[in-house]
């Protein structure tokens, strides 16, 4: 009796394909750009916990709470990775009520400063669920715009694009925060760029924001946001007020030159004069102890991740996974460039983090689940090369 020889079944479930023909397609380099990241992100972790004399690894500070939030988003991103993406394009809309209930918990319950309302706790953990709503946005939008492929240049479809994002926008700037308000705006801008809509109806709808633009500065915007946006534009006039961050951060960037004053050696950082060192500044204690060469691997990191994921995005077969890679895509590429803007002096303080090196949980773990999902859409569902 001769051998029989079973040919190959070519399935699209994951649960009859087989473990190791699936992950071939896992894309390695996209979780090494991404991984890079993070490892920056917990360098400057560690010399920021170093500052004031404390020991890293010792109980609260930045560094041990980055190790543990670091491991939570790779275990987020294993499970990303492992669930089968095509189920988020079932449950889109019980997603969207998630997002909405995590936004309006955080209203009720939240912790912030200043009367803000931005973190909610569990046990020894807190989270900042806005950055949780962005991923969870970008699975809702995905789905909405793959479900009219073909019929983007009707109005009615892009105007029901604004309207989801409405709500969680506004819930956001209740609590309020401007900047991660401003992500959502770029994930929709984004996706609806890269989904084909109409430009003209773009171009239309991109003037009645911007004439908008008045009224929401005077009835919707508090004091203290007001004075962020505009000082930049001239730091020096109020660097005990508005301006202070601003201005630390400069003298930081300027102070680290080429190759920067080495780890833990930044005078601004380990003096305690740059505030938000860890979060929203953290780009000017890297430039400062790392200096322009380390801020040239950090961006040249971010390009090969973003090219990554575009690939990941025209390697799909089907629109959800090209429209959710466009709108990780497009949510990163915002983020890096306020942040970085701002620590330059030339964007808006806003708050934004930046993607995998801010310290902060919520949105390390929200990056990690999105890329997870790209992996999903990877392994499950691509075209030949790359």
């Amino acid at each position: 009796m001769g051998v029989v020889r079973a040919e190959p079944v070519r399935v699209t479930g994951w649960a009859a394909k087989s473990v190791g023909a699936a992950w071939r397609a896992f894309d390695l380099q996209l979780t090494t750009y991404a991984g890079l990241l993070v490892a920056i992100g917990l360098v400057m972790a560690y010399t920021n916990s170093i500052e004031g004399g404390a020991l890293p690894l010792g109980p609260g500070t930045t560094f041990s709470r980055g190790l543990m939030w670091a491991g939570i988003a790779v275990i987020v991103f294993v499970a990303a990775a492992m669930f089968d993406y095509h189920w988020l394009k079932t449950f889109a809309w019980p997603i969207y009520g998630f997002q909405l209930g995590l936004l309006v918990l955080t209203l009720a319950i939240g912790d912030g400063v200043g009367g803000a309302a931005r973190w909610v706790s569990v046990g020894p953990l807190a989270f900042q669920f806005s950055e949780i709503a962005k991923i969870l946005m970008i699975i809702v939008l995905a789905a909405y715009l793959a479900a009219r492929e073909g019929r983007l240049d009707s109005l009615a479809s892009i105007v029901g694009a604004c309207l989801l994002v409405g709500p969680p926008l506004a819930l956001v700037m209740l609590q309020p925060d401007l900047g991660t308000s401003l992500v959502f705006g770029a994930i929709l801008a984004g996706m609806l760029w890269m989904s084909g809509a109409s430009l003209r109806w773009l171009l239309i709808l991109g003037a009645a924001v911007a004439a908008m633009i008045p009224i929401a500065w005077t009835y919707l915007l508090h004091d203290y946001q007001k004075a962020r946006l505009t000082s930049f534009l001239n730091a020096d006039t109020d660097i005990h007020g508005a301006g202070f961050q601003l201005h630390q951060a400069q003298i930081a960037v300027g102070a680290g030159g080429l190759v920067g004053k080495g780890l833990t050696n930044g005078t601004q950082t380990q003096g305690d004069l740059l505030p938000v060192q860890a979060t929203d500044f953290v780009f000017a204690t890297l430039a400062e102890e790392l200096g322009f060469i380390g801020g040239v691997v950090m961006f040249t990191l971010f390009v090969l991740l973003l090219w990554r994921v575009l690939v990941t995005g025209w390697r799909s077969r089907d629109a959800f996974g090209t429209l959710f890679a466009a709108g990780v895509a497009s949510m990163i590429l915002f983020q890096l460039i306020v942040n970085v803007g701002m620590v330059l002096g030339v964007m808006p303080i806003t708050g934004i983090p930046l993607p995998f090196v801010t310290h902060g949980g919520a949105s390390l773990v929200s990056m990690a689940a999105g890329l997870g999902i790209l992996q999903s859409i990877n392994i499950r569902q691509t075209k030949a090369g790359w």
